[in-house]
């Protein structure tokens, strides 16, 4: 088979199905697993595909953006791992706040117990926090379709009020020119007063959020600490070097 009829299925399987499996590839091409990797590697330079841990997905545009049920089902496993390394970082006593997404969502089980205050703009983050019995303020504003975060006026009023120990945030993209970004500027908005108004700044991020650059900006990699797995070592070598010279990163190992 010849280069471009290999890659030509290998487009057509992701489009079909959003996330695929290397093995998936390999038995569709019967192609070997190092020419599949060349591939891919070649595709997502030309701007077709984004690689991930064992296999490719989608690509996004600059707005979409994935609905909270979309996130929750992606990576899982990973979003656990790092989610429990950053309650972890929460220490007694703290005021924090806890941004409306999948990753930031996991780590509230594991902040039961601890005596802190959590504000939150995440509506499926309210419900979560009070059976953990922990004290709970909610932004409130205007709930945004697929997020449920709450956005507009009314949660920049709110979080004004506020003074956290640390805000720990989720991105969809993370690169070392654009920083941190996700699609809404209203969300962007509310990321970037959060930071404001934290001694420290925490953003939880997969390993398929690096290299993604969408709308909105709300921080520089050096303002924030970042919180990943030990994928974007295997996965972004080169990146994650450079990510390390320029702001503090710390890796879950999985």
């Amino acid at each position: 088979m010849l280069t471009v009829e290999r890659q030509e299925i290998i487009i057509q399987l992701v489009q079909q199905n959003e996330v695929v499996k290397i093995q998936d590839l390999i038995e569709a091409t019967r192609a070997s697993e190092s020419t599949i990797r060349r591939d891919l590697t070649e595709l997502e330079q030309g701007k077709k595909l984004k690689r991930i841990h064992g296999g490719a997905t989608l690509l996004q545009t600059m707005r979409e953006e994935p609905t909270m049920a979309q996130k929750s089902s992606k990576n899982s496993h990973e979003k656990k791992k790092i989610a429990q390394r950053a309650a972890e970082l929460v220490q007694e006593g703290d005021c924090i706040f806890l941004d409306a997404g999948s990753t930031t969502f996991e780590m509230i089980s594991h902040l039961k117990g601890k005596n802190i205050e959590v504000v939150t703009n995440g509506v499926m983050n309210i419900q979560a926090l009070v059976e953990a019995d922990i004290d709970t303020h909610s932004l409130g504003g205007h709930v945004k379709k697929g997020t449920y975060a709450f956005v507009g006026r009314g949660a920049i009023e709110s979080i004004a009020r506020f003074r956290f120990d640390k805000a720990f945030l989720g991105a969809n993209g993370i690169t070392v020119k654009d920083g941190c970004t996700t699609p809404d500027p209203e969300e962007a908005y509310i990321k970037t007063k959060a930071i404001q108004y934290a001694q420290q700044a925490i953003v939880l991020a997969d390993h398929t959020k690096f290299e993604d650059v969408t709308f909105s900006p709300f921080a520089s990699i050096e303002d924030v600490h970042i919180l990943t797995s030990s994928y974007v070592k295997e996965e972004k070598e080169q990146l994650y070097q450079e990510l390390v010279k320029s702001t503090a990163i710390e890796v879950v190992k999985l």
